[in-house]
């Protein structure tokens, strides 16, 4: 009998890898051909419980560190990241199914978002106030939580992770994050470069496993910030729970994006942007275009090149693929379930659908769908779906693309191509999202920009920027009278 030894992931704990309590483990699938990649840590509430410890006896002495001083040593994991930067996008190309200059991207953005919020660390300031008493003298101070807890998703694994690792570290704060199970190895990766760059250990810690884990954060009293990425149903419970003890709460939630042609934008440009916004990354972003309006006057030759464009898309893993297949088996069955329910309700699918490519049919690939005649209420047109799927809509003008866009419980980002800045700034200052852009795609944060959503979208905070600052830090407000007021 032949035994074949599977990769395990352990989870990081207190500066080294430990094995999950009771030796309980799930699997991993390479979603490019359905087989096992690796065995993944199947963390308990008592794993949780420990690494919540290990946190509470670091928090003292990190937080003790100046910003500055702990500026220094994000620094550090900038340029050690970028030192690691190949291995690090090889890891996330395998275990996400990205063509791997996808995965570099994704690298080169994280180590951006070390390099900003190292820098943070000089301008961790609070304001200087004026009293209404003599002699009294007021200012604000930033401190941290304590123990944070971190949950992230797997459609850019390094990106969710420097999205919110980074600013809770500069804030003085200690960290148990939950890893996704579908793309476990980048987070301990990161762990161990934090090492190496002299992040004291029991800083930062890594949980790894099922929503067992992430519910076990959730609820540990002892974890004063929860903040997630990811759905808005696992977001409610989240927001439910964490609510009973008052803990603070950030959520960056799903979208269902809107992406408006008008009858003045140039075409092809609206066409490029709009299959980067609905296809790349194979669909998989909170912040992806899936319900496209088109004015009647330009509807026919949009959806042509639309359709042309998408037939055009090469799916795969190798470096001439443009996308490569959803993350898991589950998703993959949720979307082809999604567009069968749209054909039977009337939709009209233009292209797209499960691959017909027999090199690909073990993976979870979906190819680049596109669906016209569909009622705004209709459920492809309400629920995220997480995948290469994109409807397309006609509209009479702007008031009725508004009133379309905005019907949507969701609120996250929106694009509109158009020739007049009037129309443009018009139409931005309405739509109810945290995120508009003009003549590009409906993603495309940097560092230095706030993200979030309205309604269904999040619960109203913003990450990354510096307003993550006021997610990861508390403000505290310090007055006290010089002894001339008491003369």
């Amino acid at each position: 009998m032949t035994i074949i030894n599977i990769l395990k992931i352990n989870n990081w704990i207190n500066g080294r890898e430990e094995s999950p309590v009771g030796d309980s483990w799930v699997n991993k699938y390479n979603p490019h051909s359905g087989e096992i990649l690796c065995q993944v840590a199947n963390s308990s509430s008592l794993d949780v419980s420990h690494a919540v410890s290990v946190a509470e006896l670091a928090f003292p002495t990190w937080s003790d560190v100046t910003p500055v001083g702990r500026g220094k040593v994000l620094f550090e994991m900038a340029r050690l990241m970028e030192l690691a930067s190949d291995d690090l996008a090889k890891s996330i190309a395998l275990e996400a199914g990205k063509p791997i200059q996808d995965a570099q991207g994704e690298v080169g953005a994280a180590i951006m978002q070390a390099k900003f919020f190292a820098g943070e660390g000089m301008r961790l300031y609070g304001k200087t106030l004026t009293s209404g008493v003599s002699g009294k003298y007021s200012h604000t101070v930033r401190q941290a939580h304590g123990v944070v807890g971190l949950i992230v998703p797997a459609n850019t694994p390094i990106a969710n992770i420097a999205w919110k690792i980074f600013p809770a570290l500069i804030c003085g704060n200690t960290i148990v994050l939950k890893s996704s199970e579908d793309t476990p190895s980048v987070a301990n990766m990161i762990a161990k470069i934090a090492k190496e760059a002299e992040l004291p250990d029991g800083v930062l810690n890594i949980v790894q496993g099922t929503r067992n884990a992430g519910a076990a954060i959730v609820e540990n009293k002892r974890v004063p910030l929860i903040s997630f990425t990811g759905s808005t149903a696992v977001g409610q419970w989240i927001a439910a729970v964490a609510g009973q003890r008052l803990a603070r709460v950030s959520l960056e939630l799903g979208g269902k994006n809107s992406f408006l042609v008008c009858d003045d934008a140039d075409i092809d440009k609206a066409v490029h942007w709009a299959a980067l916004s609905a296809f790349s990354n194979a669909g998989q972003r909170c912040a992806a275009a899936s319900r496209i309006l088109v004015y009647e006057d330009v509807y026919d030759e949009f959806l042509e090149k639309l359709v042309a464009k998408a037939n055009d898309l090469k799916v795969g893993i190798t470096d001439d693929c443009d996308l490569g297949p959803v993350i898991n088996h589950k998703q993959y069955v949720n979307i082809l379930s999604a567009i069968e329910t749209a054909k039977n309700s009337g939709g009209n699918i233009l292209v797209g659908g499960a691959t017909s490519d027999p090199d690909l049919a073990e993976g979870y690939y979906i190819m680049p769908t596109v669906i016209e005649n569909m009622a705004n209420d209709a459920e492809i047109n309400t629920t995220e779906i997480f995948g290469p799927v994109v409807t397309v809509q006609r509209v009479k003008d702007m008031y009725e693309a508004l009133v379309l866009a905005n019907a949507s419980e969701y609120g996250l980002t929106a694009a509109i191509h158009t020739a007049s800045v009037d129309r443009a700034m018009w139409y931005a200052q309405r739509t109810r999202t945290g995120v508009v852009n003009v003549n590009c795609g409906t993603y495309g944060s940097e560092p230095h920009m706030p993200f979030g959503g309205f309604g269904s979208s999040g619960n109203g905070t913003r990450e990354p920027g510096v307003e993550a600052l006021d997610v990861y830090s508390e403000l505290k407000n310090i007055s006290f009278l010089t002894r001339e007021s008491l003369m």
